[in-house]
């Protein structure tokens, strides 16, 4: 089984609309003002996964700041999981700045979503403020034990729209707050693996932490495959290919030119994320 864990779907209220939202959510507006950020709905994302083979993807909205917004986003990723109860799953997003975010989430996972995600800070970073304001979202999933997925990135390097503020030191200091949770840092965790390589505390510390592989293709060499396979464990890598940005079968191509053997890209592309998420 091949899953895709990390997949974005608007509805088409917002996909035909997205000047509308530009002005009030500064988030949305960095990564989708311009048009050419394209946006997909359920039935392109399972049209996708046909043609690239993939079976079942994870999919989530975005962390607006408007509630109600926030609320009609999470509702669409409820109908497209219903729709397609066997190729879709879903995520909670949310922002937990907002006032009823946490009964927001209790909400979602009430009704069948199996996670809390892509939670992102693109202004602030991962501040004590934000890890404050985490603390009933990650009760909440660390109860059901079900995961959260937290934007992070490299601290380093080029610039590009949505590339937060966010610090090594603020990557490890989430991981140290919520030990007991389940967390998928997207993009690499910003490359925090490396320091598995510490004789002391981080490899405990990093015990209940996921990476996955979404926009690999547009920051990383081909050899952070086996990089993380060997600093993080195999066992620790997800595939996500934060669709619509970059399609699945570009990352298949990546995996087996850098030398993975195919078990391990088994278990990065599906039997990982089966595990996590109890398929």
């Amino acid at each position: 089984m091949i899953i895709d864990c990390h997949t974005h779907l608007f509805p088409r209220w917002i996909r035909e609309k997205r000047e509308t939202y530009c002005f009030a959510e500064p988030a949305f507006r960095l990564l989708y003002e311009s048009p050419k950020s394209r946006m997909a709905g359920a039935d392109e994302i399972v049209s996708v996964m046909d043609e690239d083979g993939v079976d079942r993807s994870v999919v989530f909205g975005f962390p607006w700041r408007n509630l109600e917004t926030c609320k009609r986003h999470n509702d669409y990723i409820l109908s497209a999981v219903d729709k397609h109860p066997r190729r879709l799953s879903g995520f909670c997003c949310v922002d937990p700045h907002s006032g009823g975010a946490g009964e927001e989430v209790a909400r979602c996972l009430d009704n069948g979503l199996c996670g809390v995600g892509e939670l992102a800070f693109y202004g602030s970073g991962i501040s004590p403020e934000i890890i404050e304001k985490l603390n009933h979202i990650m009760a909440l999933c660390r109860e059901r034990a079900l995961p959260v997925m937290i934007h992070t990135n490299e601290c380093v390097g080029h610039r590009y729209p949505g590339k937060a503020p966010i610090s090594l030191e603020e990557i490890y200091g989430l991981a140290r707050a919520f030990p007991e949770n389940r967390i998928i840092l997207a993009h690499w965790g910003g490359g925090i693996f490396f320091f598995n390589l510490l004789k002391k505390e981080v490899r405990a510390t990093l015990a209940n932490v996921y990476f996955d592989t979404a926009a690999s293709p547009f920051l990383y060499d081909s050899a952070i495959y086996p990089t993380a396979v060997q600093l993080a464990g195999v066992d620790k890598v997800l595939f996500g290919s934060d669709f619509p940005l970059i399609r699945p079968a570009r990352y298949f191509r990546e995996m087996k030119a850098s030398g993975l053997p195919e078990a391990d890209i088994a278990q990065i592309c599906g039997e990982n994320a089966r595990r996590l998420l109890n398929l």
